[in-house]
């Protein structure tokens, strides 16, 4: 795609919402209050919980439980993600270094470079959909067998790995040159190798002492969990159109209480990209004020995995 094509294909979905009446700017204003009082709330609950699951693991250590205990402590894991997400925009707390801190955190518990994630997520928010330009698109699968083996993690684990060592190398793709600014490239090579080096470490301390149990209660739920964020990840983008509208390329899933929680309101998915700075809190509000002018699945994640499906049996039949 060349610079002039690229450059048209940038929308601006908040200009856009204001110039279509969708929001007032007072009304954007009240939004994008941020404050340190409702992220801390939060995270002192979400440290509750990893507790619990983490106390559910030790208590089934010496039962064939401890693969259900796994798989929960798992799925409370992988969405770190979502907490590191809403860090890189700097919106679960108004205090900066908070969210540097917390996300750094984050990242070092899911194999995922801060700083890496916050200049490849940028331009997701930038070429939304737009193949060839979003860096984080996931391709419409074209059979149920491609469908299965992106649940399945794998090639994700794949490209997390193959993607951190490359960067502790020094080595940055074509399309990672195009999005982390030059003056950035040995500091994206820095984070990479302390991230390594950080693993390097716990996997020795645990070799020298002998208790591996970082490997029960981290290493195995983190993999056991993934596949239920790849299953989520796909219900935000994948078989809305490949256009720039952020009406039609993204999804608002609706989602139970428990869900909205671990996710941190990321299911207000087509909210988040109309306006990425509202903090995870005010995205009910704001879903309130545009949710005649978005697509909102009410079947929730379910149904968005039912849209797929639909696509890939006509896809499959054409």
């Amino acid at each position: 795609m060349t610079q002039t094509s690229k450059t048209s294909a940038i929308v601006t979905p908040l200009t856009q919402a204001l110039a279509e009446g969708k929001l007032t700017r007072d009304q954007l204003k009240d939004f994008m209050q941020r404050s340190d009082g409702p992220g801390l709330r939060r995270v002192a609950l979400w440290l509750v919980m990893l507790a619990c699951s983490t106390t559910l693991v030790v208590l089934a250590w010496d039962s064939w439980l401890i693969w259900p205990a796994m798989f929960v402590q798992g799925v409370i894991l992988v969405h770190h993600f979502s907490l590191q997400h809403e860090c890189v925009h700097y919106t679960v707390f108004r205090t900066r270094w908070l969210n540097d801190v917390v996300g750094q955190i984050c990242g070092y518990t899911i194999l995922l470079p801060h700083r890496f994630f916050r200049y490849e997520h940028c331009d997701h928010h930038t070429y939304t959909q737009v193949t060839g330009e979003d860096p984080e698109q996931i391709p419409m699968p074209t059979s149920f067998g491609a469908y299965f083996l992106y649940l399945s993690a794998l090639p994700y684990w794949k490209t997390k790995f193959t993607e951190v060592f490359r960067h502790a190398s020094g080595g940055l793709s074509e399309a990672e040159r195009g999005f982390i600014p030059k003056e950035e490239w040995a500091a994206v090579a820095r984070d990479a190798r302390l991230m390594l080096g950080f693993y390097a470490v716990v996997i020795a301390g645990m070799a020298v002492t002998g208790w591996w149990g970082l490997v029960w209660l981290w290493l195995i739920p983190l993999i056991l969990g993934e596949p239920v964020m790849r299953f989520i990840r796909m219900t935000e983008h994948v078989g809305r159109p490949t256009v720039p509208q952020m009406s039609d390329n993204t999804r608002t899933n609706l989602v139970s209480a428990p869900m909205r929680f671990l996710c941190w309101n990321m299911n207000y998915h087509a909210e988040h990209h109309y306006v990425s700075s509202v903090p995870f809190h005010a995205l009910p509000r704001l879903h309130e004020t545009l949710k005649d002018h978005i697509h909102v699945e009410p079947g929730g994640y379910i149904g968005a995995h039912r849209d797929i499906w639909r696509q890939i049996r006509a896809n499959n039949a054409a």
